[in-house]
């Protein structure tokens, strides 16, 4: 089973799928081709309408045959919503998507943490890639419920609000939707206490890992005492748990515990298991496929930190490893070129012109990115209610224009861009003709691990 961030990604098995989100929410999938569009409105799955080529809306699932999907059809995008649209989904746990094959063994899961402003979440998609499927996790959060997906999604919505109307050329943009981080709501964890220790430098683990790295051509990483630290903090609060998870029951990240421990970052993954016995085992689970081998043999991490705890009661063995890269400010400046890059790639590729570096954009911009992180919340509106034009304002730009997007969980430039590009209102901002001028902010830590702003100015 693997654990998706957003915009992680991973194989699916042949055969029929079971996507299941239990509790008290609504489950809608909406079919599209490529373009991202549906068909027409049978392409939309909900509780009015259950059923469409190759997917069955049920009890708490939706039933995907990929084999049976209208012709063209080749993206699936899996919606949740309040059961009770009375009750907003920030007073609701947080949706945990599971996806199973054909045998009913959970093959990937996905759980944002619980929404503040938004009421309709995106939480995957299942899209075709070749002659196989892959499953992408999303977590783009729609503050204006299920109408404002449809619309996005080419469905014909009857009762649109005629005063949503876009405003004119010098007024702020609206927000767009945002993406959700990812963590796991935990388990409230029983009275046993873990065992913890390090799993690093004593058990050979160190050792292990470098040698692996050089096969694959890899520099070696350096065992960090602080990312040990919140390694071994990490696996002891999984045990208590006695389940994986990226965020332990006081709402404390895995991410969190690294920069409070003084350890400032540019990227970071981690593997999170159970099981492996030993370091061997634990390295062997690491190179089980391409999406765990991926962080071991990153050539861009140089630091890391293992640890391991068994659950007193089970006796089960949870391992947490950090691979990282630290803080620099060139690195930063290198990250927000290469977003800036990216994103007049796009443009060019639309036959737009490109985007002009603005200093006063990425002031805000990255200050923007470093309280979402720091406060941990995640919204287009801070919590004293200011709004990205605002904070613009406040930086010293005099755009007659301003629009936004934010993200996070994103480990790379490219990662972040795709999803912006993925995203109907994300990728309307990257590709809107009258935006002249570009800040971006990027920075480390916080519940979800990442947090990015572009910060957009029409001159």
């Amino acid at each position: 089973m693997s654990e998706l961030v957003p915009g992680g990604n991973r194989p699916l098995p042949d055969g029929v799928l079971t996507i299941g989100v239990p509790g008290p929410f609504d489950l809608s999938v909406l079919i599209t081709d490529d373009s991202g569009k549906v068909g027409g409105d049978a392409d939309f799955v909900f509780y009015n309408q259950p059923s469409a080529p190759g997917a069955r809306l049920g009890d708490e699932v939706i039933t995907v045959d990929p084999r049976r999907l209208r012709a063209g059809a080749s993206r699936l995008t899996v919606v949740v919503s309040p059961a009770d649209p009375a009750v907003p989904l920030g007073r609701l746990p947080a949706p945990s998507l599971r996806v199973s094959g054909p045998g009913g063994e959970v093959v990937a899961r996905f759980t944002p943490p619980r929404p503040e402003r938004e009421t309709v979440l995106l939480l995957a998609e299942i899209y075709r890639r070749g002659a196989g499927w892959k499953v992408r996790a999303l977590g783009q959060g729609y503050a204006d419920g299920l109408a404002g997906v449809a619309r996005d999604f080419g469905v014909d919505v009857a009762d649109e609000d005629p005063s949503a109307a876009a405003p004119g050329p010098a007024a702020p943009a609206p927000p767009p939707p945002a993406h959700a981080p990812t963590v796991q709501l935990p388990a409230t964890p029983g009275p046993a206490v873990p065992q913890a220790r390090g799993a690093g430098r004593e058990d050979g683990l160190g050792g292990l890992v470098n040698a692996e790295r050089r096969r694959a051509g890899a520099p070696p990483v350096t065992l960090d005492a602080r990312l040990t630290s919140a390694a071994e903090a990490h696996a002891a609060t999984m045990a208590a748990q006695g389940r994986l998870s990226v965020e332990s029951p006081d709402g404390v990240s895995v991410f969190q515990r690294v920069t409070t421990r003084g350890y400032p970052y540019l990227t970071i993954a981690e593997h999170l298991a159970s099981g492996p016995r030993t370091p061997s085992e634990f390295l062997a689970y690491c190179q089980e496929d391409a999406h765990t081998r991926r962080p071991l043999r990153d050539a861009g991490f140089t630091d890391a930190g293992i640890g391991r705890a068994t659950d007193a009661r089970s006796g089960e063995v949870y391992w947490t490893a950090l691979w990282a890269r630290p803080f620099s400010g060139d690195g930063l400046r290198r990250t927000v070129t290469e977003v800036v890059t990216l994103t007049n790639g796009h443009r060019a590729s639309a036959g737009l012109r490109p985007l002009s570096d603005d200093g006063r954009l990425a002031t805000a911009a990255q200050a923007y990115s470093s309280d979402m992180a720091a406060r941990g919340f995640y919204s287009h509106t801070s919590p004293e209610g200011l709004e990205p034009w605002d904070r613009a304002r406040a930086a010293g730009a005099g755009h007659r224009g301003i629009g936004e997007n934010i993200a996070c969980g994103q480990r790379t430039a490219a990662e972040v861009v795709e999803g912006w590009m993925n995203s109907p209102g994300h990728r309307a901002n990257i590709l809107k003709p009258d935006f002249t001028h570009i800040g971006v902010g990027f920075e480390g830590g916080g519940r979800a691990g990442t947090y990015w702003t572009q910060l957009f100015g029409l001159a």
